[in-house]
């Protein structure tokens, strides 16, 4: 009997659950297009924790009498199951705010870099007063505590903390600031740990030589050890904050450094930069160039691995990799970079203009718009050091008698490039 009550009982509440279901379902599809609109806004503000009773006062008469429980039914289903389309009008108050919106965002971007380089610049300038100024009035007291071994050792510990703690803070100005001190002092620090040497400009030094150095232990001690725990401690930094996705940048420009300078690569870039200076027996380039290109020719394989996996989660990674690649070549393509071959200097200018053009058609045809911006931006900082470079062929641009026309003639060309730019983009993203 006990057991015919219950299956009743499930039965009745089963029973219920679908007519309310087949309620909010025959109720929803009577409303019009604008009483599914006020619905949807209605949820909205409730989801964001705003007081929806005077909205809904407001726009009560617009429906038939229903239930909270009834309206609250409608709104999330409606929330749930639409697709907002909208395009502020020009000059309106939205439209106004979504412009300051973007504005203010370049300016916390830009607030945190200024902070980044001014908290580093003062580091940099303050470090040997402050190591002597402990040396010299705390050493008799804290003579162990304040060794330069020891120091540094707390000095990474506190970098590991601002890094761990940086990623709890909500503010991002201040995150940015606090994760990059962090950064910095794990850098510093670890670096002086394996090279010995406690003070910036030694250890600065000591990278520099050890790079083309023949000692293969020297440079992994100085260089990849060092990128490598910035590198993890990046990858940390994405987990906890991924919404701050410009650390993927320096997440691959640290990995690239922690594999590249590998001893290894050194012996293999002859092999390799070829690939983009295919008559470098006539030339006589700088040997940091030629590494340059070698790592071009890396970045690139390792870019179209990620591509060909079409996976969301590498799209921030191929981004970051893109943007690098820009700059990569627009350094390799410069005329000063090949003075003595013309072959060279020509054939680079052909690679980076398919670069360019492979980048926008796989940024269009994947709607990333990071990917296009980076396409146009790349291209025209091309066509401006081309024009320059065009007459440096013939003149020096500055010395010339003719740089004003040259000005204007940049003023002109920049314009030309605008009108393009918008000419193209209403045809490629009309709707």
């Amino acid at each position: 009997m006990k057991k015919i009550v219950l299956f009743a009982l499930l039965f009745c509440i089963s029973t219920y659950g679908k007519v309310v279901s087949d309620s909010v379902a025959i109720h929803l599809s009577a409303l019009n297009n604008k009483q599914k609109i006020v619905l949807y806004e209605f949820e909205v503000l409730k989801n964001n924790g705003f007081n929806t009773d005077k909205f809904w006062n407001a726009h009560k008469k617009e429906f038939p009498s229903l239930s909270n429980n009834l309206r609250d039914e409608l709104a999330k289903e409606a929330f749930l199951n639409s697709d907002i389309v909208y395009t502020p009008k020009k000059d309106s108050a939205v439209q106004l705010w979504m412009q300051t919106q973007l504005l203010t965002n370049w300016m916390f971007y830009l607030s945190a870099f200024i902070a980044i380089c001014a908290v580093v610049a003062l580091f940099k300038r303050y470090w040997s007063l402050l190591i002597q100024f402990l040396v010299r009035h705390v050493a008799p007291v804290l003579k162990i505590l304040f060794s330069p071994v020891l120091l540094t050792l707390e000095l990474l510990l506190i970098g590991s903390a601002c890094i761990i703690c940086g990623c709890m803070v909500e503010e991002f100005v201040l995150r940015t600031v606090i994760i990059h001190l962090g950064l910095f002092l794990l850098w510093s620090q670890s670096t002086a740990l394996f090279t010995k040497e406690y003070w910036i400009k030694k250890y600065v030094y000591e990278i520099e030589n050890n790079f083309w150095g023949r000692d293969s232990w020297e440079t992994i001690k100085t260089i990849c050890f060092p990128a490598f725990i910035i590198t993890i401690a990046l990858l940390y930094v994405l987990y906890k904050v991924p919404a701050d996705v410009f650390y993927n940048y320096e997440v691959v420009l640290s990995g690239i450094a922690s594999v590249y300078a590998l001893p290894f690569w050194r012996s293999l870039e002859k092999y390799i930069y070829p690939a983009l200076f295919p008559f470098y027996k006539e030339d006589y380039r700088d040997r940091s160039i030629n590494s340059l290109a070698a790592c071009t020719v890396v970045a690139v394989v390792v870019t179209i691995v990620f591509t060909l996996q079409e996976n969301l989660i590498f799209y921030n990674i191929i981004s970051a990799l893109i943007s690098l690649l820009i700059l990569s070549f627009l350094v390799l393509s410069l005329k000063m970079n090949h003075k003595h071959s013309s072959r060279n200097y020509y054939f680079i200018q052909f690679v980076t203009f398919l670069f360019l053009s492979a980048v926008f058609i796989y940024g269009f045809n994947l709607q990333l718009n990071e990917v296009i911006w980076f396409a146009i931006i790349g291209s025209t900082f091309y066509v401006i050091i081309k024009y320059m470079e065009i007459f440096s062929f013939f003149s020096d641009w500055k010395r010339g008698k003719g740089w004003a026309w040259k000005l204007l003639g940049l003023a002109l060309l920049l314009w030309l490039m605008g009108k393009g730019i918008l000419f193209v983009s209403k045809q490629i993203f009309a709707i």
